[in-house]
C-alpha cells in the first residue's frame, strides 16, 4: 500500500552522501536496488540517479515494525528513508562512492510498490536490446544509461555556456518548413488548412540560419532537432540533434578556432581529457590516399600504400587491368600477421566484396623471408621484392592488395583497415584523436541521377582559386568545407557559404537546376541575398554521435532517452501507428487499397 511523503523533504541524493555527513540526520528517496534479509538484519540498497546508499535495519536498534516493513521491500519499490549517517560497521565497499558509510533509519515509507521488472535494473545488462527498448522507462533506470544522459545534459549546458560567452545568440528556427529534398528524404506533414500541401520537417536549419546572417544576427547557435527519412545504422536515427552554429564576417580559420576551443572545453570539463590544440588538419585527398576514408581513424597506422607504378608492368592481369582502366593498385601492411590462416584471409576477401572489390590479393612474408602469395607466380622475384620493399614489408607481415577504380580501392581497403584494427584490438576507447578534414571536392558525380550533386549542400563556397574550373572541370573544384573527425567518426561538418549571386547561380547551373527550379525550392533565400548578405560560414555537430563517443558506447541509441530502432519505429509506444479515418479525412488523405 503506497504511503504519502507528506511532511518529508529529501535532503540529499543517495550518491551525494559521504563520510563528511556522519552523524547527520538525512532524508533520502529512491528505488530499492536490493533487499538482503539476514534474519534480524536487513540490508536495503537504495538507488537514485546519483548512486546507491546502504540502509541497515538491525534488531535491537530498529523498531520491530520498521524491521518487518523493511523485510517486505522488493526490487524497484520506491521508498523514503529518514535516518542517521554512520560509518559502516562491516567492510568498506570499494565499488561504491558511498561504500564507507550507511544509513541507520528512524523512518521508512513505501511511496510506491512495483511488480517484478522484466529484466534486472543493473549496469551492462545482458538483456536483448529489443526487450530493453520496449520497457525503456525501466532501461533508463540503469546507472550506465543514467550516466550517459547526464553526460549529454552536461555537454549541452557547456555548449550553451561557451557559445554565449563567445557572443553567439541562441535562436530557434521552425519545425514546420518547406520541403527542399536535395539530399536525404524529408519527413512530410500534411496541412489541414491547405489541403494537398505539406510541410517538410527540417533536415537541418541550414536555410534559416543563413537567413539569420542576412538579418544581421552575426553569431547564431541552436541545439536543434532534425529529421531525415533515410536508411538507418547504429549511428543513425530518423530524428537526431545538432549543435548548429553560423557566423558572419569570418573565413575558415575563425570557424575552426572557435570550435577547437569549444571541443577543448567540453572534453576537459566532462572527461578531464586534454585536447591538444591546434587540432591536426588533412586535406580530403590526403585522407583518401592514406586511409581510404574521409573520416580516418588515426589511433593506429596500417595506412594505404599506392603501388600502382611498382606493378604497372608486372604480369598479373588483375593489377595491370585495373591500371589500364584508369584505376589503381593499393595495399595495406598488417604487421605481424604473416601467419594468418588462409580461411581467415578468405573471410577478409568476402568482407571487401561488400564494398565493391572483386577480391583481395595477398602476400604473406614468412619468418624465414620466403613468401606465400596468391599472385607470386605472375611476378618475377625482383618484382615481388620491389613490391615488398614499397610496402615496407618485413618477415612476419601480411600484405593485402586491392586493384580497381580508385573509389572501390579506397572504400574496400579503408573498411578492411578498420576491420583488421577491430580484430587485432588496436582501437582504444580511452584515446581521443581529433582531425580536421579540409578541401573536400565541391561536387560528386551521381550515376543514378546522371548529374553532379553537391557533396555537402548547394550553398558551399568553392575555393576561390578553383572558381574557373566550375565551367571547365567541375569535378576538380575543391570546396571551402571542413569536417571534424574523432576516432574515425565524423562528429561535425560545415563550410564557408556562397554569398555572391553569380557564384550561387553558377552552382545551381552545374547541379542541373534551371533558374525556375532554383527559385521554386530556394527562392526565399535567393531573394534575401539581393539585399546585402555578409560573408558567412558555419558548422553543425551531431550531438548524439559526439556524446556516444564521449560515453564510449557503440550506438547512439545508448545516449538518446527514447530512440527508434532500425526500421524507424518505437518499440515502447509502437509509433508510427495507424490513425482513424476521420483524421485522414480532415487532412484530405485516404488510404490506398493495399493499406486498407
Amino acid at each position: 500500500m503506497a504511503e504519502s511523503m507528506q511532511g518529508l523533504k529529501r535532503s540529499h541524493r543517495c550518491g551525494e552522501l559521504s563520510a563528511a555527513n556522519v552523524q547527520e540526520t538525512v532524508t533520502i528517496m529512491g528505488w530499492v536496488q536490493k533487499n538482503r534479509n539476514k534474519g534480524g538484519l536487513v540490508f536495503v540498497d537504495v538507488r537514485d540517479r546519483s548512486g546507491i546508499i546502504q540502509v541497515v535495519f538491525e534488531e535491537g536498534r530498529t523498531d520491530k515494525a520498521l524491521l518487518e516493513k523493511a523485510a517486505s521491500l522488493k526490487a524497484e519499490y520506491v521508498v523514503a528513508v529518514v535516518g542517521t549517517v554512520e560509518r559502516r560497521s562491516g567492510a568498506v565497499n570499494e565499488n561504491l562512492s558511498t561504500g564507507e558509510i550507511e544509513v541507520v533509519p528512524s523512518q521508512l515509507r513505501i511511496l510506491s510498490e512495483s511488480e517484478t521488472p522484466p529484466f534486472p535494473i543493473e549496469e551492462n545488462a545482458k538483456t536483448r536490446e529489443e526487450v530493453r527498448l520496449k520497457y525503456r522507462y525501466l532501461d533508463l533506470r540503469r546507472p550506465d544509461l543514467q550516466r550517459n544522459l547526464m553526460l549529454r545534459s552536461k555537454v549541452a549546458t557547456l555548449v550553451r555556456q561557451f557559445l554565449s560567452e563567445e557572443g553567439f545568440l541562441e535562436i530557434e528556427t521552425p519545425m514546420l518548413g518547406k520541403s527542399t529534398p536535395e539530399g536525404a528524404r524529408d519527413y512530410l506533414v500534411p496541412s489541414r488548412i491547405h489541403p494537398g500541401s505539406f510541410y517538410g520537417l527540417p533536415q537541418s536549419p541550414q536555410l534559416y540560419k543563413q537567413l539569420l546572417m542576412c538579418s544581421g544576427y552575426d553569431r547564431y547557435f541552436q541545439i536543434a532537432k532534425c529529421f531525415r527519412d533515410e536508411d538507418l545504422r547504429a549511428d543513425r536515427q530518423p530524428e537526431f540533434t545538432q549543435i548548429d552554429m553560423e557566423l558572419s564576417f569570418v573565413d575558415v580559420e575563425e570557424v575552426i578556432d572557435v570550435n577547437e576551443r569549444m571541443l577543448a572545453k567540453l572534453f576537459k570539463e566532462t572527461l578531464n581529457v586534454d585536447v591538444p590544440l591546434p587540432i591536426p588538419r588533412m586535406t580530403w585527398q590526403e585522407a583518401m590516399d592514406r586511409f581510404g576514408s574521409d573520416k580516418p581513424d588515426i589511433r593506429f597506422g596500417m595506412e594505404l600504400t599506392d603501388v600502382t607504378e611498382v606493378v604497372r608492368e608486372c604480369g598479373f592481369g588483375v593489377f595491370t587491368g585495373a591500371i589500364e582502366n584508369g584505376g589503381s593498385v593499393r595495399g595495406i601492411n598488417a604487421k605481424g600477421q604473416g601467419a594468418m590462416p588462409r580461411k581467415k584471409i578468405d573471410k577478409l576477401t568476402s568482407f571487401v566484396k561488400d564494398y565493391g572489390a572483386k577480391g583481395l590479393a595477398y602476400a604473406a612474408i614468412q619468418e624465414d623471408g620466403s613468401v606465400k602469395s596468391s599472385f607470386a607466380k605472375f611476378l618475377s622475384e625482383a618484382e615481388m621484392n620491389g613490391l615488398i620493399q614499397a610496402m615496407n614489408g618485413e618477415p612476419g607481415d601480411l600484405l593485402l592488395f586491392a586493384a580497381d577504380k580508385n573509389k572501390v580501392v579506397w572504400d574496400s581497403l579503408g573498411a578492411l583497415r578498420l576491420e583488421l584494427a577491430k580484430q587485432l584490438e588496436l582501437l582504444d576507447k580511452n584515446e581521443y584523436k581529433f582531425l580536421w578534414i579540409t578541401e573536400f571536392p565541391l561536387l560528386e558525380w551521381s550515376e543514378e541521377q546522371n548529374r553532379y550533386t553537391a557533396m555537402h549542400h548547394p550553398f558551399t563556397m568553392p575555393m576561390e582559386e578553383d572558381l574557373d574550373l566550375l565551367d571547365k572541370e567541375p569535378g576538380k573544384v575543391r570546396a571551402k568545407a571542413y569536417d571534424i573527425v574523432l576516432n574515425g567518426n565524423e562528429i561535425g561538418g560545415g563550410s564557408v557559404r556562397i554569398f555572391q549571386d553569380n557564384v550561387q547561380e553558377k552552382m545551381f547551373e552545374v547541379l542541373g537546376f534551371t533558374k525556375e527550379q532554383a527559385h521554386s525550392q530556394f527562392g526565399f533565400l535567393l531573394d534575401a541575398f539581393k539585399y546585402g548578405v555578409p560573408p558567412h560560414a558555419g558548422l553543425a555537430y551531431g550531438l548524439d554521435r559526439l556524446v556516444m563517443l564521449m560515453a564510449k558506447e557503440d550506438s547512439i541509441r545508448d545516449v538518446i532517452a527514447f530512440p527508434k530502432v532500425k526500421d524507424a519505429s518505437c518499440l515502447m509506444t509502437e509509433a508510427p501507428s495507424v490513425v482513424d479515418e476521420k483524421q485522414l479525412e480532415e487532412l484530405g488523405l485516404e488510404r490506398t487499397k493495399e493499406e486498407a
